[in-house]
């Protein structure tokens, strides 16, 4: 690895003490790996009895798992989206609040979708997450997880967090702020980090931290959570973040983790001229003292009566052409009339009552398919998301030659009956076939086909 700064290396020594040289040992050694399990797509339960990789679990995580497998990402069960690969301790903020099946979520700063998913899996079916971010090229890879993942009620939006606020106020119950940092605790893992830091930059992004996260208080409702979240160790933007926070908005208070986290993390740094006597619930996370990179992460609760706010709960009007129906009604098992909707004139699954009319969509739900002449040509993201519905399933082994020339974009044979089909493998959706007299016709996006 590089050499550290000169000055973050002096600003470490202040903060760790007789703790740096372990700080520093521990940066030589290899990045840890890990990965969740997509418990939308499959249980806990039922992904053990197939794990066919090295894996340990995590203390903090249900489903997360450190590995060391190579190549895990050309793996099938990775294309049929079981497992999202995710840096270890990127993975405790959003362990730190037990979340109710029927919220509404909001994930600020969101790309390339670790978080979001994390948060995504502990919501029942009645709940909602609207997933932003504001870099386009960044918000495609985070659409692209989202639909590989195959998760549903999901709409990820690419809008700076003051617009958010403008359209989504008091709309959530919890708020996910990962921030955007210096990026200090990802020096092992990502060198340009190094090559980008500065106290100057340290001190900027402070302030852009303190903007996101009054437009998150805005977007929340009375009684409830954001967690403020970086992968960075400085005060400035940690825990002087919080502290100027709390002292601005005495409606909130900083609140416990969950046990598994705090046992899991270090107690949040004391500084000169903090207010907040018990910043030490802030929780931090260091590659001496844990298995992952640095993180750092806060719980602040708003203490107002709790209300719903009902001013975003608008009914989808416009009209559904009979194709789509029909094309369901053939394609699926059962789905729900009323999750049917249109969206840039395509339809779309999703619950109906979260309007987003007025943001800047890139995926509204999972998208049904584009409406053709007379026909309906199926999206990836229905066969990712609603293959567990499917009437036609062709299930194939993750080590056969079936599954290996799917994935390659080639035909396979099959006796499955004509019409459009799921591929699935270990039980969950891997993408779709059109089979014709028992040959099916591959319908794999091009650009996630193993070359």
């Amino acid at each position: 690895m590089k050499a550290l700064p000169e000055k973050f290396a002096e600003r470490m020594k202040v903060l760790l003490g007789n703790e740096f040289d372990d700080y520093v040992n521990a940066l030589s050694e290899k990045p840890v790996r890990a990965f969740r399990v997509n418990t939308d797509k499959i249980s806990l339960e039922e992904f053990e009895k197939i794990n066919p990789f090295n894996s340990e679990k995590i203390p903090y995580v249900e489903n997360g798992f450190y590995f060391e497998d190579e190549k895990i990402g050309n793996h099938p069960y990775h294309h049929a989206g079981m497992i999202y690969v995710q840096e270890p301790g990127a993975m405790a903020p959003a362990e730190c609040v037990d979340l109710e099946p029927n919220w509404c979520v909001l994930d600020m700063c969101s790309a390339p979708g670790g978080k979001s998913s994390q948060l995504k899996n502990k919501l029942g079916e009645d709940g909602f997450l609207v997933s932003n971010e504001i870099i386009p090229s960044r918000c495609k890879i985070l659409t692209g997880n989202v639909e590989r993942l195959g998760l549903k009620n999901v709409v990820t939006t690419c809008m700076d967090t003051k617009r958010i606020a403008k359209i989504f106020p008091e709309a959530f119950d919890f708020v996910m702020v990962d921030a955007p940092c210096s990026g200090e605790g990802m020096f092992r893992k990502e060198e340009i980090a190094i090559d980008e830091w500065s106290e100057e930059n340290v001190k900027n992004c402070a302030q852009r931290q303190k903007e996101i996260l009054g437009n998150a208080v805005k977007c929340l409702k009375n009684g409830g959570f954001i967690v403020y979240a970086t992968c960075t160790f400085s005060l400035e933007e940690n825990e002087m973040v919080i502290d100027d926070f709390l002292n601005n908005h005495p409606d909130f208070e900083l609140v416990r983790v969950k046990k598994s986290v705090e046992k899991s993390t270090c107690d949040g740094v004391f500084f000169d001229g903090c207010k907040c006597e018990n910043i030490s619930f802030a929780r931090r996370f260091y590659p001496h003292k844990n298995k992952g990179e640095g993180q750092f992460m806060a719980v602040l609760h708003n203490k107002n009566t709790l209300y719903e706010n009902a001013s975003f709960k608008k009914k989808n009007t416009l009209k559904i052409d009979k194709i789509v129906y029909d094309f369901l009604d053939d394609t699926l098992t059962s789905y729900k009339r009323e999750n049917v909707l249109m969206h840039k004139g395509n339809p779309v699954y999703r619950k109906p009552d979260f309007s987003v009319e007025n943001a800047v969509v890139f995926s509204c739900g999972i998208t049904i398919g584009e409406i053709r002449k007379n026909y309906i040509q199926p999206h990836h993201q229905f066969f990712m998301g609603m293959g567990d519905l499917f009437k036609r399933k062709i299930e194939l082994s993750p080590e056969s030659d079936e599954l290996k020339k799917y994935l390659h974009g080639e035909e396979f044979s099959t006796d499955c009956q004509n019409g459009w089909a799921v591929v699935t493998t270990g039980g969950c959706s891997v993408g779709g076939v059109k089979v014709v007299n028992g040959r099916a016709k591959n319908h794999y996006p091009k650009g996630l086909r193993i070359k």
